[in-house]
C-alpha cells in the first residue's frame, strides 16, 4: 500500500471512529481518560526510554537546544501530562449542552446545542507531551484526533499512542479515534491536508514555516497555533518587587514554550527606579540582555538591540527590553512586534489596567500577573490542545468548549414556514 493510500485508510478510520465516540456518554469518555493515565503510569518506564531515544537522536543532529527542551517527557512535565488526563476527566462535558432556547411568535422553540467537530488532525513539533494532551481533549469533546508529531519525537508519540488506543478498546471504544501517524515522511502531511471529505479541521503547534506551510497547502480549515512574542510592560507606576517576581516567573518558568516572556517595556518614568533590580535578577540568572540606548545607559551590563530583536521569539536566556515614552507607545510597539499571543501589564493605575485590557487585543491580556497563566492547565482548562493565535473559531488556550460547535434545535408542534 502506498504512503497515500495508508494516510486515506487512516483518515478514513478515524472519521468512522468518531461517529462512535460522538455517541459515547460522558461516563465512557471519562473511564477511558482516566484507564489512559493508568496505562501511561504502568508503561512509563518503556515510553521514557522512548523519549530518550529521542532526545539522543535530536541532538546528534544538532538540533536546537530549546527544541530538545521541548522533548523531555520525565519530571514535572510527566505528572503534569498524567494529572491533566484526570483534570479533563472531571471537567463539565460540553457535548449536548443546551443554550439560548427562545420562542418565536408562533410558539417554534429555538436552542443551540453542542456537538462534537469530528476529526481534528493535529500536527506539531517536539513536545510528545501534546500527544496525550490532544487525545485528552479531543475525545473528551466527541472529536476522532490524527496526531502527527515531529520526526524528533517519533519514538515517544508511538509509545504514547499504544497507550491511549489500548485504553479505548479497554473501556469499549473504537481504538481509531485515537490516530498516530506511524511514519515520519513528510509527505503524509501533504496527503492528509487534501481529505476534507474525512477531517472537519487542521491545527498546527510549532514554528512559523510549519504553520505557514498548512495554512498554504490545507483544502481544510485550519486554527494556527504560531509563534508567542509576548510582552510585559512596566507602567510608571509599578511596584518594584512586583515587577521583579512577574518578569523573572514570565521569562524563565519554561523558556522553551511560547508563553515565555520574550520582550520587557518600561515606561520610561520607571526606568531608573524599577528596571535595575528587575534587569539584575534576569542577569544574575544568566538571561542576555538585549536593550535600547535607554536601557544600557540604565544597566550596564545589557548590549544593543538590533531591529530584530524586537520580533523575535528566542525561547531562551535573551530578552530584549525597551524603554517607552508610556502606554500609548508600549500599545504602539506590541502592535508593530508582537504577535497577538500575551501581553501583560504591571501597574498600580487602575485607569491604565483598564485601558490596557481594552485596547491590547492579543489571545491572552493580563494584569499584575506572569505570562506564564497563559495556558489552559493553569486556566482551568484541565489541559489544552494548543493556544490558538487565529481568531476564528478560537483565541486564546484551546480547552473543550473549543473543540465543539453548536447546531440550531427546533421543538415545535405543526409549524409551518
Amino acid at each position: 500500500m502506498s504512503l497515500e493510500q495508508q494516510i486515506h485508510e487512516l483518515a478514513r478510520a478515524t472519521r468512522d471512529a468518531s461517529r462512535i465516540v460522538a455517541a459515547m456518554s460522558s461516563d465512557q469518555k471519562n473511564a477511558w481518560l482516566l484507564r489512559a493515565a493508568e496505562r501511561l503510569e504502568a508503561a512509563k518506564d518503556a515510553i521514557l526510554v522512548a523519549n530518550e531515544r529521542d532526545i539522543a537522536g535530536a541532538q546528534e543532529k544538532g538540533l536546537a537546544a530549546p527544541m530538545v527542551r521541548r522533548l523531555k517527557l520525565a519530571g514535572g512535565k510527566w505528572e503534569t501530562m498524567i494529572d491533566g488526563l484526570r483534570q479533563v476527566a472531571a471537567l463539565p462535558d460540553p457535548v449536548g449542552e443546551v443554550s439560548e432556547m427562545r420562542v418565536r411568535p408562533n410558539g417554534l422553540r429555538v436552542g443551540r446545542q453542542r456537538i462534537p467537530l469530528g476529526v481534528i488532525a493535529m500536527v506539531y513539533e517536539s513536545r510528545p507531551n501534546v500527544t496525550v494532551d490532544a487525545a485528552a481533549l479531543c475525545v473528551k469533546a466527541g472529536n476522532g484526533v490524527i496526531l502527527r508529531g515531529g520526526s524528533e519525537s517519533f519514538h515517544a508519540n508511538q509509545a504514547l499512542g499504544v497507550e491511549l488506543r489500548s485504553a479505548l478498546e479497554d473501556v469499549g471504544a473504537p481504538a481509531d479515534a485515537v490516530s498516530v501517524v506511524p511514519t515520519t515522511d513528510r509527505a503524509a502531511i501533504d496527503h492528509f491536508l487534501k481529505l476534507d471529505q474525512f477531517i472537519d479541521l487542521v491545527i498546527p503547534r510549532g514554528g512559523k514555516s510549519l504553520v505557514r506551510k498548512l495554512k498554504a497547502e490545507s483544502t481544510i480549515p485550519v486554527i494556527a497555533h504560531d509563534e508567542g512574542v509576548c510582552h510585559v510592560f512596566l507602567d510608571a507606576s509599578a511596584d518594584v518587587e512586583m515587577s521583579r517576581s512577574i518578569v523573572v516567573d514570565s521569562k524563565l518558568t519554561q523558556m522553551a514554550v511560547c508563553n515565555g516572556l520574550e520582550t520587557l517595556l518600561c515606561h520610561e518614568a520607571a526606568a531608573e527606579r524599577v528596571l535595575p533590580t528587575v534587569l539584575k535578577a534576569l542577569h544574575e540568572q544568566g538571561v542576555e540582555l538585549r536593550g535600547c540606548e535607554r536601557t544600557c545607559e540604565v544597566f550596564a551590563e545589557a548590549v544593543p538591540a538590533a531591529d530584530a530583536d524586537w520580533s523575535a521569539e528566542y525561547l531562551d536566556k535573551i530578552l530584549a527590553v525597551r524603554v517607552v515614552r508610556d502606554i500609548d507607545e508600549a500599545i504602539a510597539h506590541i502592535q508593530e512586534y508582537g504577535s497577538e499571543h500575551t501581553d501583560n501589564i504591571v501597574t498600580n493605575d487602575y485607569a491604565n489596567s483598564q485601558t490596557w485590557l481594552r485596547r491590547v487585543n492579543s489571545s491572552t491580556v493580563g494584569v499584575n500577573c506572569s505570562t506564564a497563566y497563559s495556558d489552559g492547565y493553569r486556566l482551568g482548562l484541565g489541559a489544552e490542545i494548543g493556544i490558538s493565535t487565529s481568531k476564528l473559531h478560537s483565541f486564546g488556550p484551546m480547552g473543550l468548549e473549543e473543540l465543539t460547535t453548536r447546531k440550531f434545535i427546533l421543538y415545535g408542534d405543526g409549524q409551518l414556514a
